[in-house]
């Protein structure tokens, strides 16, 4: 609607309006997680629900200012069939800040709010930390392989530990979401790993069986993200201020099953499970080289 104005004129007032909207919502949300300290189950659970709601709305909020400010032709496909009633993981290649934004803008109000697994330490940043744990962003503990030779005894530990926390997901639908290969890609960070695909980073399997360790009997179904820009990768600047034109983005909607849940430690399975995700990336590099061909 407001594609016309300057590109620059559109970044500001974008960020403007993200700020804001960010900065609204998040009065509700902290005080709802003052409210929910209180050690009621059925208090904390009735809070949860509107907690989540809050997110839902501050993503509405935010796509409402994408569609303002830009003209992007979105080609989306595989979404059709999914439920705010199902558990699911999701797994995509990760290309620009901007890929967090295009992951809200699809699913919002069509799944679960998507939420990360983080860092047990990070329970403690003011202010976010209670936001986070009151939103059911899940905590966890992971131990070095160096700390685990010291302390066997604590061997699988961090997967109990894990999947404790999780234990509320039995009862509310949850979407987590993996970037598998672990940071952006770049072309410098490509030749450095000296990836075997073409348009990816090497995946890494670790994060992904972690989560299904701990998780893997909750979640119903995988959602593997393939996206897609035909102008070449964006910065989140190109994104809010209008510069990104079109946006290709694949859903392929997968079952979790038994043989991808495991104990990461295990030889076997970690071998298995390295096939499984390579095989998935394989697929998704030969999937971006002919959206890129097609694109020419």
């Amino acid at each position: 609607m407001l594609a016309f104005l300057p590109k620059p004129l559109v970044g500001v007032l974008s960020i403007l309006l993200y700020t804001l909207n960010t900065l609204f919502w998040f009065v509700p949300v902290l005080l709802l997680a003052i409210l929910k300290l209180l050690p009621i189950p059925l208090w904390q659970s009735g809070l949860t629900y509107l907690l989540d709601a809050c997110a839902v709305c501050w993503i509405s909020v935010n796509n409402f200012t994408t569609a303002l400010f830009t003209r992007i032709r979105w080609h989306v496909q595989g979404i059709e069939q999914l439920s705010r009633k199902e558990w699911y993981l999701i797994i995509a290649n990760h290309q620009s800040w901007a890929d967090i934004l295009v992951l809200q803008k699809i699913f919002n109000r069509k799944i679960p709010f998507i939420k990360f697994f983080l860092k047990k330490e990070l329970l403690y940043v003011p202010f976010l930390g209670i936001c986070w744990w009151a939103l059911d962003f899940p905590f966890m503990k992971r131990y070095s392989k160096s700390f685990l030779q010291k302390n066997p005894h604590l061997q699988g530990k961090d997967i109990e530990t894990t999947r404790k926390a999780c234990e509320k997901f039995r009862y509310k639908p949850v979407s987590i979401m993996n970037f598998v290969e672990g940071t952006r890609f770049t072309k410098a960070k490509h030749q450095q790993q000296q990836s075997p695909f073409a348009h990816l980073l090497k995946p890494k399997a670790g994060g992904t069986a972690f989560v299904l360790g701990a998780m893997g009997q909750q979640l119903h179904k995988l959602l593997d993200v393939t996206i897609y820009y035909p102008q070449g990768i964006p910065t989140f600047w190109d994104y809010i201020s209008g510069k990104v034109h079109a946006i290709t983005v694949k859903v392929q909607v997968l079952p979790i099953t038994e043989d991808l849940i495991g104990d990461y430690n295990d030889s076997a399975y970690k071998a298995h499970f390295q096939q499984y995700i390579n095989q998935l990336w394989l697929n998704k590099d030969q999937q971006l080289a002919e959206l890129d061909k097609n694109s020419q």
